[in-house]
């Protein structure tokens, strides 16, 4: 039997993609300020999506079902470089340029706060993403769309950059906010159900 499940964020993507697998989360936004306290992507996501759960957690009290708790940050990397979410469209301008035609690296770190039994689990899972060349125009033309301005990297797969992205080796599901499916493997061990009677089929 599936107990309370929280989703420490009021990211509408993180939302949908635990919706399209039958979860129904209730939404308690973190009101941790996202601050990189470190240079490893990996450690970086890890380390602010457990304060992110952390937060929540000491403020949803008890519940009369078990409790499960999800706090997730996302983050791009490139050589090394964490990119953040830009603040204006110049540096949303400056980070695609960065990213057009080569390689780089999503990481989106997970933190699941369980009650009962109480467990604490905090992961990392990488994507990796290749982004084909780009003229200066389209750079202008996509961050024009506003798209890039609430994104890690300053760009959504999910969204109109799916026009230049040539191919990703990992989750995609990763990319978009939330690796799914490893969320859903850590419920399922612990006798969560996914498919219920009564919901809708696709």
């Amino acid at each position: 039997m599936n107990g309370t499940l929280i989703l420490a964020s009021a990211s509408p993507r993180r939302q949908e993609l635990l919706r399209q697998v039958g979860l129904e989360p209730e939404i308690i936004p973190s009101q941790v300020e996202e601050v990189i306290a470190c240079s490893s992507p990996s450690q970086a996501v890890q380390e602010l999506s457990l304060q992110k759960a952390e937060d929540v957690a000491s403020r949803c009290g008890r519940r009369g079902t078990p409790v499960v708790v999800i706090g997730a940050d996302t983050v791009v990397a490139a050589d090394g470089k964490i990119l953040g979410k830009p603040r204006t469209e110049s540096e949303a301008v400056q980070m695609i340029g960065f990213l057009q035609g080569r390689e780089h690296q999503v990481y989106t770190g997970v933190t699941m706060i369980f009650d009962s039994p109480a467990q604490k689990l905090t992961f990392a899972i990488r994507t990796d993403v290749q982004v084909r060349p780009m003229a200066r125009e389209q750079i202008l033309r996509y961050v024009a769309t506003g798209e890039p301005m609430d994104k890690a990297g300053a760009y959504g797969i999910q969204g109109y950059f799916a026009a230049f992205i040539e191919g990703i080796r990992g989750d995609y599901n990763n990319v978009v906010g939330l690796p799914v499916e490893r969320v859903c493997r850590e419920l399922l061990a612990r006798g969560w159900e996914l498919f219920q009677a009564g919901q809708a089929s696709v």
